[in-house]
C-alpha cells in the first residue's frame, strides 16, 4: 500500500514541475498526510522522501529540480523570510494547508542548492489521554506556578505533549496563557482561558526579548519553545520563581542530565546559585522517547518522569544529581519512573521489539539482562 501511494506522490511531483505550483504542494502533503508521514523532504537533486514511522521513505526515483524546489518555497514563504534565507541560507517558518495541518519548515543550501524540510503539525490538539503517556502527566497540569521541562531528541514528541498539557488547562482554568515559539506550531483557540501565542521573528525579535517583556503581559502560565541558552534559561527560571508556571523544553534524553545541562549553562560562579533557584522552582521533568511499535502500525513513546520531591530539591542543590537515577526507581508509587523502566514495560506488553528497546536504553547491558530474566 506505501508503495502504492508513494507512487501517486511522484506522479503529483511530476504535475508540479509541469508548474501547478502551489496547488501540486498542497497535494504532496495530502498524500503524505495519507501515508501518516511525520515529515518531508524536498531536497534538490533528491527524490521526494518521507519519514513514515522512524523510516525514511523515498518518492519514486527522480531527483528534484533545484527551481522547482525554489519555487516551492517562495510559494510557502514572505518576502522578510526570503530576505532571510537568502543572507543567511537557513530559513524556519510555518506553513498552513487549511483543514489539514501545519507544517514547520526549514529552507537551507546543501551542495549549493536549496532543500526543505518539512515537521507536520497535526491541526487538532489530541487530548493528553490519546498520547499514551502515564497519568501522572496529567497532574502536571493541575500545578498552581513552577517549572516543568519536557525534554527528549528532536521528534520525540515534545510539543505535542506540551500542546496537550495546554489544551486541558484551556478547558478547565480561566487563565491568560503566553506562548513564545519559532515557529508557533499547534494553533490553539482560547476556550476558558485567554491564549496568546507570539512567534519568533515576527512577533518578537528573540525569546530573550520575549521572556523580557512577557511578565509586563499579566500571564499565569508561560510557554517557552526552548530553554536554549544561558539567558533564556534565566529569564524562564526567573518567570517561575515570581509564580508563574513556565513549560518548555530541552533536547536531553533523561531527567539527570536535564537538571545537569541546565546547571552547566552557568558560569562556574553561578553554579551554586542556579542550583538554588534550581531546586525551588523546578515541578517535574519529563523525558520522552518514541519507538516504531511492533505490534500494530504507529509509535508509542517511553517515558521518564522526575518529580520534585524534597529529596530531590535538596539532590539538586546540595549538588548530588547523580543520585536522581536512584530516587526515581524508588518512588515509583508517588509516579516517578525510568526511561529504562517505561521501555522494559513496553517490551514485556510486546508493544516494540526486544532490538529497538536494547538500542534505545540509557543502560542498554542492564536492560538486556532484564529483558532475558
Amino acid at each position: 500500500m506505501i508503495r502504492l501511494k508513494c507512487a501517486g506522490l511522484l506522479g503529483v511531483i511530476w504535475l508540479f514541475i509541469a508548474g501547478r505550483h502551489t496547488v501540486e504542494l498542497d497535494t504532496i502533503l495530502r498524500q503524505a498526510h495519507e501515508l501518516d508521514a511525520s515529515d518531508i523532504h524536498i531536497v534538490s537533486g533528491e527524490p521526494a522522501t518521507c519519514r513514515i514511522h522512524q523510516v525514511m521513505t523515498p518518492v519514486g526515483d527522480i531527483p528534484m529540480d533545484p527551481a522547482v524546489v525554489m519555487e516551492m518555497f517562495k510559494n510557502m514563504s514572505n518576502k522578510e523570510t526570503q530576505e532571510l534565507f537568502a543572507r543567511d541560507k537557513d530559513a524556519d517558518f510555518s506553513y498552513d494547508v487549511e483543514g489539514l495541518a501545519r507544517y514547520r519548515v526549514n529552507a537551507h543550501l546543501q551542495k549549493g542548492v536549496i532543500g526543505l524540510a518539512m515537521r507536520a503539525i497535526k491541526s487538532k490538539v489530541p487530548p493528553l489521554s490519546a498520547l499514551g503517556l502515564p497519568e501522572v502527566i496529567a497532574r502536571l497540569t493541575y500545578l498552581p506556578r513552577g517549572l516543568v521541562l519536557v525534554t527528549g531528541d528532536t521528534g520525540s514528541g515534545k510539543s505535542t505533549t506540551l500542546a496537550a498539557m495546554i489544551q486541558s488547562m484551556n478547558n478547565r482554568y480561566r487563565k491568560h496563557v503566553i506562548t513564545l515559539e519559532d515557529p508557533v506550531e499547534y494553533m490553539f483557540e482560547s476556550d476558558q482561558c485567554l491564549i496568546e501565542q507570539r512567534e519568533l521573528g515576527r512577533d518578537m525579535t528573540s525569546f530573550r526579548s520575549g521572556l523580557k517583556h512577557v511578565l509586563r503581559q499579566d500571564p499565569d502560565i508561560i510557554l517557552v519553545g526552548e530553554m536554549r541558552d544561558l539567558e533564556t534559561s534565566s529569564l524562564a527560571i526567573s518567570a517561575a520563581e515570581t509564580g508563574h508556571l513556565v513549560l518548555s523544553t530541552l533536547h536531553t534524553v533523561n531527567a539527570a542530565q536535564t537538571v545537569s545541562r541546565i546547571i552547566d549553562m552557568y558560569p562556574s560562579g553561578q553554579q551554586n546559585q542556579i542550583r538554588s533557584m534550581l531546586s525551588t522552582t523546578l515541578q517535574a521533568v519529563v523525558s520522552q522517547t518514541l519507538f516504531t511499535r511492533s505490534d500494530r502500525p504507529g509509535m508509542v513513546p517511553a517515558v521518564e518522569t522526575l518529580l520534585c520531591t524534597p529529596a530531590v530539591r535538596n539532590m539538586i542543590r546540595e549538588n548530588k544529581i547523580f543520585e536522581i537515577p536512584n530516587v526515581i526507581d524508588t518512588s515509583r508509587a508517588i509516579g516517578m519512573c525510568s526511561l529504562d523502566s517505561s521501555i522494559a514495560e513496553l517490551y514485556f506488553n510486546g508493544t516494540i521489539s526486544k532490538e529497538d528497546a536494547i538500542a534505545k536504553a540509557v543502560f542498554p547491558d542492564k536492560l538486556e539482562r532484564q529483558l532475558v530474566a
